[in-house]
């Protein structure tokens, strides 16, 4: 991430500097402008055993992508060791997150077949392995409000305190802090193994 930094500040003085050695006036690049200075920490997943859900397990992937930028979800290369395992099985729907941004996912065929948005159940519970709580009841415009907004809710998209709350858990994991630990006077998700039922 430093090399970044350096690399912004090589730049930002090479561009300041330039006008100056071919006879024109240098001026200050704008103080408002964001400096990026890490990369969204990436998670991969594995859907091999989501069976009929695969393309939903995609999008709801790809919801989170869009959604945050501190964390970014991608599918596991072949043989690799993926943070989130996706299974599908005909129970309810449900989560077990072992720490931050790991453990599984099962796409429960019972929800499924009492009419819930198949991609709707991936981002909810890949919501929960980024550290969301189930928040019921709720309305449809919260992601996390699951099965308490009804079959009728096809809302994919976390709102602006679900995403805000994600960007945070993951935003001390970026600076370099360990996960659980402070992180400017805000204690940090500790790691759990708790299953959580939608």
């Amino acid at each position: 991430m430093r090399i970044r930094t350096l690399t912004g500040s090589l730049a930002a003085v090479l561009v300041l500097s330039s006008p100056l050695l071919w006879g024109g006036q240098a001026v200050a690049a704008p103080s408002g402008a964001p400096e990026q200075t890490s990369a969204a920490r990436l998670l991969t997943y594995d859907a091999g055993g989501s069976a009929e859900f695969r393309s939903a397990v995609d999008r709801g992937a790809a919801v989170w992508n869009e959604s945050v930028d501190t964390v970014e979800l991608r599918p596991a290369a072949s043989g690799q060791r993926a943070n989130i395992r996706v299974l599908a099985d005909n129970g309810w729907p449900r989560a077990l997150p072992t720490s931050l941004g790991n453990g599984t996912v099962y796409i429960g065929r019972q929800a499924v077949n009492q009419g819930y948005d198949t991609v709707r159940i991936s981002a909810h519970e890949l919501g929960h392995i980024l550290g969301l709580p189930d928040r019921k009841p709720g309305p449809c415009s919260s992601l996390m409000s699951g099965s308490s907004a009804g079959t009728a809710c096809t809302n994919r998209y976390p709102n602006a305190a679900e995403r805000a709350e994600v960007e945070d858990n993951f935003a001390g994991a970026l600076s370099g802090a360990p996960e659980g630990t402070e992180r400017a006077g805000v204690p940090g998700p500790a790691p759990r193994a708790v299953l959580i039922r939608d």
